[in-house]
């Protein structure tokens, strides 16, 4: 069983005297049901599990009076043998996408308070029409996500402490010793390679092979396509398995916008062609957008471009997976520029996402290009990831200067932490995973 994270949010969540029923949502395979079934065997005398895609016809516990004791009165005839122990019971209702009344329920479950619930689910395949009225104010929602870089180090077997030891040295924008940036940077390698899934994590930790993880990876992406076979508006299917398709060489070009009209190569293709296909894939959880800003200025909400954006997979592991043979190699030979820095950049907007921040970018008349700009503690930061050894700043230089007063800049590159006489931070690339521990102090 790997260690995540998100069990000390459900223990949170459990000890939370005004606790509301949970959703928690995100793409495919990346460990929801294992996390929650583990956490309510452990922590409830009595557990109820319901997967509604295994078992359709658990839907119809939910079709009658939605009031706590019908509910409860109707699992107990599917589960005579489970004691319903009011303060002491967990019901988790998997895949509830496939049941929108159990979605409604959540509100009189949080009313009623004697048996904690936990929806999870992807919003792919939600049937919007049939929902009745969804619990707004009655559930808490967390989203899960593939493994982070520090989740992966824990299932390579690494010391908390020899993580704290890196982490503490970030924060404290002090050089790491030689021995553990050495490790680090080889760690960051492999989890760019195999990325976040759990089947790949396993398959990469009992196997020590990247053509195994390659096999788990690719069963993962057509998992996806089958998916969206399946769930997506039948007018869109086409459309949105041409745009996940294209993400890996719209990252490959040097500009990394998202071009509508080179999905399928087809010009005059617009937003109206291809953006619910888009937009169902960022509900779906399988890619990131970030979008451009006007002004690199606060609120950074306001300021967002909505036609212009670039796309990102969320896990860097399958976007590894779906490029060209020789990546994985080039990756461990320490060629980080390979594919006009594709992985490099996701890797990053992986990281920078999964600790929690919004991602923004920004780009004007194609001659200044930030990366990543990102509200810090209440400061518009501009950040810019270097895959190989230019050491050039002319953006982040331009973006502090005067004109744009960004008050603080980031660079991330293949080389320890310091700060130069300009005041740009320098850190290795995989200090992003810990960008929140770095700005908490």
């Amino acid at each position: 069983m790997l260690r995540r994270k998100i069990t000390d949010q459900l223990i949170e969540w459990k000890n939370n005297p005004k606790k509301k029923a949970l959703l928690i949502r995100g793409a495919r395979q990346v460990g929801k049901t294992h996390s929650i079934d583990d956490f309510g065997k452990k922590n409830y005398s009595s557990y109820v599990y319901i997967n509604f895609e295994e078992n359709p016809s658990y839907a119809e516990i939910f079709a009658g009076d939605r009031d706590v004791d019908t509910i409860i009165r109707n699992m107990s005839a599917r589960f005579p043998r489970i004691k319903f122990t009011p303060g002491d019971t967990l019901i988790f209702l998997d895949e509830i996408q496939n049941c929108p009344n159990a979605r409604t329920s959540f509100k009189f479950f949080t009313i009623d308070g004697r048996y904690d619930i936990i929806g999870s689910g992807s919003l792919m395949g939600v049937r919007y029409k049939e929902v009745s009225s969804y619990p707004v104010g009655y559930e808490d929602s967390f989203e899960m996500s593939s493994l982070d870089f520090e989740e992966f180090l824990w299932a390579m077997d690494v010391r908390q402490d020899t993580i704290d030891i890196v982490k503490n040295n970030l924060t404290e924008k002090k050089p790491t010793e030689k021995l553990f940036l050495d490790m680090f940077n080889e760690y960051f390698r492999w989890h760019m390679i195999v990325g976040g899934m759990p089947e790949a994590v396993k398959m990469f930790k009992e196997t020590n092979h990247f053509g195994n993880v390659l096999n788990v990876q690719k069963n993962i992406v057509k998992l996806y396509l089958d998916d969206i076979a399946k769930y997506a508006p039948a007018r869109e299917k086409n459309r949105v398995i041409a745009t996940f398709r294209s993400i890996p060489s719209h990252l490959a070009r040097s500009s990394k916008r998202f071009m509508f009209a080179e999905v399928e190569g087809k010009d005059g293709s617009r937003y109206d062609t291809y953006g619910n296909g888009l937009l169902w894939l960022n509900e779906a959880g399988i890619i990131r957008l970030c979008y451009n800003l006007h002004e690199p200025a606060l609120p950074l909400v306001s300021n967002r471009r909505n036609n212009a954006f670039k796309v990102y997979m969320q896990d860097t592991g399958l976007l590894t997976a779906m490029m060209e043979e020789g990546t994985a190699a080039a990756i461990l030979s320490k060629d980080l520029e390979i594919n006009e820095g594709a992985v490099m950049e996701n890797i990053a907007a992986d990281m920078l996402t999964k600790e929690g921040y919004e991602i923004f970018y920004f780009e004007k008349n194609g001659t200044l290009e930030i990366d990543f700009v990102l509200n810090l503690n209440g400061v518009a930061t501009a950040i810019e990831v270097k895959s190989g050894n230019n050491k050039q700043s002319k953006s982040l230089n331009s973006l502090m200067s005067d004109k744009y007063k960004v008050k603080r800049g980031i660079k991330l590159q293949n080389n320890n932490t310091f700060v130069d006489d300009r005041g740009v931070e320098h850190y290795p690339i995989f200090a992003a995973a810990f960008m929140r521990s770095m700005n908490e102090r």
